[in-house]
């Protein structure tokens, strides 16, 4: 893949979706793409996260350690999803692990990559904290939905 289609994978993206493209060429030309094989994790549940991912090929399967210590499937994610968004803001441990479906690949995004972004471009920091702050709202709201189920 090229420095454009990197770009344009981020954009993609919803929390990069507003971005101007050459502000996103920065991470773009910072980030490491990572391929990961069949079967191969690309992170594992627990791990200190210093990144998140952009998938950009291939299909990746999320699961966690329930409750009863078993596996659970979460999901699988395609290209355009952005895993481990808040690792680029503060640090955190994954709460997933992403193993890949088929051949993979994903674009490393550095948290120290991505802060150096946010001052560089303060305007790009508004609009980030704009659509965290919309995530964690929407995260509260579907919480708050389930409440009646256990209480």
């Amino acid at each position: 893949m090229s420095l454009n289609d990197d770009i344009a994978l981020l954009s993609s993206v919803p929390l990069f979706a507003d971005i101007d493209q050459e502000k996103l060429r920065l991470i773009a030309f910072g980030a490491e793409r990572r391929r990961v094989s069949a079967g191969q994790e690309l992170f594992r549940e627990g791990a200190p996260a210093d990144c998140a991912y952009a998938v950009s090929q291939g299909r990746f399967r999320l699961t966690r350690i329930g409750v009863d210590g078993r596996l659970e499937t979460v999901g699988s994610v395609e290209r355009g999803t952005l895993l481990s968004e808040l690792a680029m803001i503060s640090l955190v441990a994954r709460k997933l692990t992403a193993t890949a479906e088929e051949e993979s690949e994903a674009l490393r995004i550095p948290r120290a990559l991505f802060h150096r972004m946010l001052e560089e471009y303060p305007d790009v920091a508004v609009l980030v904290e704009t659509r965290l702050r919309n995530n964690l709202q929407a995260m509260i709201a579907d919480a708050a939905s389930l409440a009646p189920r256990f209480g």
